[in-house]
């Protein structure tokens, strides 16, 4: 055992040569420093400035070195979860891969992790083509919007460590039998070494790390080698990406400047290889390239933001804790809306609409994260309130859905969220419908139709100058959605091979343009205007790839290009979903919460304006599982039965033995320990619990689960039964706070809403704890139960709790009744 620590600890030690470089380095590195900071109070004396010439960049150093400590916590709990053995991961996600799963035991999943390191070589070779070709040009453009210019990579080097699959999943339900599907669950933390250059300022990246669901669709298949005509890579959410700067560039590295950084590298990504975009990689000839790039969606989400309630408030005013000015951004994918700040208020109300093109309805999730507004010049220094995320294979089945959603990483708040699922037809009687539909609806411009458009390429374009060909690149324009091509240098017949989908009010009256550019001169080269009417009159509404004369052009200008369009059906429930979807639906990489229609929650603060209030009470919101999300409301009285068998065996820590427990309480299943990020809990009846506890206080019902996978703590506070009422005419309003020990911080602080006059008060708000699992239980939980009507403001305590977190096996969740007692000493 110990020749093997020994093993393990000389893996990470550097050469000694190295660690004398970097002493010598390092103490020319101080010395400097220290001389900067004497001849800067010196400077500051002698011209005889104000002291705000040392507190301001004083206080801005020790913000960029906190925050720079929480990145580095951040990057090392991802890298220990990318590089961590694969027999634990495999062994984590045993309960998660069904029977059709490639790999299904350690040793071949152990098998696949070293066949990717062997072929890392070469991946790492096609990787630096993407990124010198692709990403860096993008990139650029991105940052000259920002007023930073000249980006270029200088040297990119992604090392020796390959990504690590953390499991395989192959689709064998709902598929054509003229492809395959296999998403594979991947991990990037390497040892990359990465140059550029900013502004002329060299700098480097490293610690890049990367985690995203990604899906290889094969098709169509053939009956030769390689009998697979070409592949579709794409990422099915947003990966994802963090990283470290290094060299001259690390004065960037702080708040603000490397945000910017970051986002425009994870926008062009996305512009790439994150659904509704693809990677397709051709294998045969025999295959017409439109096979593969023509966009095939399945359907529109439809998303209404309501409004959102009592969202945490950031700003700070002369009279002390002022109010927000939230908005929110809501990503699909790629796709991704920003709504209008609202000032000075924590129950803003937008009544905003926007719709995304969903290619893969089983596993695309939405995310909506909330943020405050604080003015700035340019530079991202918003403060978050929160997120909440939606599986969108809850909506397909229900057809619409009305939901509030609890705040993710923030003390309190939820958003209110309606949405409407459509599928795509080419009958033609269905228009009427969904335009009638789309006019109902005042407040936003909503689609009736999905136009997809291939362009292969253009052919006999004229010369914009008279000595060289032109770098022709198109425009291709729908509503007020514009997409760029790339461009085609020095050539008249340019290639593109490229497909889009766009969102189109009223067939009947909308045009799709093109117009083809030169890149140096912007003259145009030709222009197809085409109205999408003359499609209704095809069959299936589909025109086949052909070429079509440009206009403004030469006499043999020709543009090749696909064109399918698809209407909108109305939102219906789907009956004829296969029961087996439920496995099939991928990890989603963070908790997911949805609404269940029963019961009403607790009516909202008084204190919410008229205005921010629902005109019928939110349902409660209950927390379940998105990879279960076709499971009926209640669960089977086998599993129920099971699942408190469980409970019974694991009860301690004042907790309520299991004949004590409701019958349809909410009971989590076990816990795949692959990292599934919220336990799914079913929804719960009515308690028949009396009791109020061993002291009398109460009893409070809790559930906890720990991802292994994203090393996250998880709680969800369920309800309070029996809270004492010892004065009639003086009813509590109870709320719970929680803290993370030892060592109670603001940061660790989490807090539900309060339920005005209630001895019953019911919650279901899940908060989450990001600590490795190495220190899990060395940790405990103080739950504190207190009423907001104390006198001269206070707030007494009614009861508390300590959870033991070394009391529980977490590799199944958790959801128990502990007794309230009397507050315990600060520990």
């Amino acid at each position: 055992m110990a020749n093997n620590n020994m093993a393990v600890t000389s893996k990470f030690a550097l050469p000694v040569s190295s660690e004398d470089n970097m002493d010598v380095l390092g103490m020319i590195y101080r010395f400097f420093k220290k001389v900067s900071i004497v001849g800067a109070v010196y400077l500051v004396g002698y011209m005889q400035w104000s002291v705000a010439w040392l507190i301001g960049p004083v206080v801005l150093s020790v913000i960029r070195d906190q925050w720079r400590r929480e990145n580095e916590y951040r990057r090392n709990l991802a890298k220990a979860a990318a590089s961590s053995s694969e027999k634990d991961v495999v062994l984590a996600r045993l309960d998660d891969l069904p029977a059709w799963v490639f790999f299904p035991d350690i040793e071949r999943a152990e098998w696949l992790n070293r066949i990717l390191l062997q072929v890392w070589p070469n991946v790492n070779h096609y990787a630096r083509t993407i990124l010198k070709e692709s990403i860096e040009p993008a990139v650029a453009e991105s940052l000259a919007n920002y007023k930073l210019n000249g980006f270029r990579f200088e040297r990119m080097i992604l090392g020796t460590i390959a990504p690590r699959v953390g499991g395989v999943k192959v689709y064998d339900k709902n598929l054509s039998r003229n492809e395959i599907i296999m998403d594979i669950d991947l991990f990037y933390a390497g040892d990359c070494d990465i140059s550029f250059v900013l502004q002329r300022i060299r700098g480097g990246i490293k610690d890049l790390q990367i985690h995203g669901m990604v899906r290889v669709v094969m098709k169509p298949l053939i009956t030769k080698m390689p009998l697979v005509g070409g592949l579709q890579v794409f990422f099915l959410n947003n990966p994802s990406i963090d990283f470290n700067l290094v060299g001259a560039a690390d004065i960037l590295d702080m708040p603000g400047f490397s945000d910017i950084l970051r986002r425009c590298i994870v926008e062009q990504v996305s512009r790439i290889m994150v659904l509704p975009n693809k990677l397709p990689i051709k294998l045969s000839d025999e295959i017409p390239t439109v096979d593969l790039r023509m966009p095939e969606p399945e359907g529109v989400l439809r998303i209404h933001l309501v409004q959102a309630q009592n969202l945490m408030k950031k700003d700070v005013s002369m009279l002390g804790k002022g109010k927000s000015d939230p908005y929110a951004i809501i990503t699909v994918g790629a796709q991704q809306w920003k709504t209008k700040h609202i000032d000075n208020d924590v129950n803003p109300h937008w009544d905003f609409w926007c719709e995304a093109i969903i290619s893969s309805r089983k596993s695309q999730v939405l995310q909506c994260e909330l943020w405050d507004w604080d003015p700035g010049m340019g530079i991202q220094n918003d403060d978050y309130l929160g997120r909440c995320s939606l599986d969108i294979s809850q909506v397909v089945r229900a057809g619409r859905l009305d939901t509030w959603q609890t705040l993710q990483q923030a003390k309190h708040g939820k958003v209110h969220l309606r949405l409407s699922w459509h599928r795509l037809s080419t009958d033609l009687t269905d228009l009427s419908h969904a335009i009638t539909e789309t006019q109902l609806v005042k407040t936003g411009e909503l689609s009736s139709a999905v136009l997809s458009v291939y362009i292969d390429s253009c052919k006999k374009l004229p010369n914009a100058r008279t000595v060289s060909r032109p770098d022709p690149y198109l425009t291709v324009t729908v509503g007020k959605k514009t997409e760029n091509t790339a461009v085609q240098m020095r050539t008249d017949d340019p290639v593109y091979e490229i497909g889009y989908s766009f969102l189109v009010q009223n067939p009947e009256i909308d045009l799709l343009e093109i117009k083809a550019l030169d890149q140096k001169t912007g003259s145009i080269l030709g222009q197809l205007t085409y109205s999408i009417r003359a499609l209704l009159k095809e069959k299936d509404l589909c025109m086949l790839t052909q070429p079509i004369t440009l206009q403004k052009s030469g006499p043999e200008s020709k543009i090749i290009l696909a064109l399918q369009l698809k209407i909108l059906k109305e939102a219906i429930k789907e009956e004829d979903v296969d029961t087996e979807s439920v496995s099939d639906v991928p990890v989603v990489p963070e908790p997911v919460a949805v609404s269940s229609p029963l019961p009403p929650a607790p009516q909202p603060a008084p204190s919410a304006p008229p205005s921010a209030l629902p005109a019928t009470p939110p349902p409660t919101p209950a927390v379940m599982d998105s990879t279960d999300a076709a499971q009926p409301p209640l669960i089977l009285n086998a599993e129920l039965k099971k699942l408190e068998d469980n409970l019974q065996d694991n009860a301690s820590d004042k907790s309520i033995p299991v004949e004590h427990i409701e019958r349809a309480v909410d009971v989590p299943q076990e816990e795949t320990p692959s990292g599934r990020d919220s336990p799914k809990l079913v929804h719960r009846t009515s308690s028949i619990t009396t009791s109020a506890g061993e002291a009398g206080l109460g009893r409070i019902l809790l559930s906890l689960r720990y991802s292994m996978q994203h090393q996250t703590l998880y709680v969800v506070v369920h309800k309070i039964m029996n809270i004492p009422l010892k004065d009639p005419t003086n009813v509590p309003d109870p709320y719970v706070k929680l803290y993370l020990l030892p060592g109670r911080s603001k940061d660790s602080k989490r807090k539900t809403a309060v339920v005005k006059d209630n001895c019953m008060p019911e919650y279901d708000e899940q908060f989450e704890w990001v600590i490795s699992h190495a220190e899990l239980h060395s940790r405990q939980i103080e739950v504190t139960v207190a009423t907001h009507k104390g006198f001269l403001g206070g707030s007494p305590i009614i009861g508390q709790v300590i959870v033991h977190l070394n009391q529980y096996d977490f590799r199944e969740a958790k959801t128990l009744w502990f007794d309230l007692m009397p507050e315990i000493p600060s520990v």
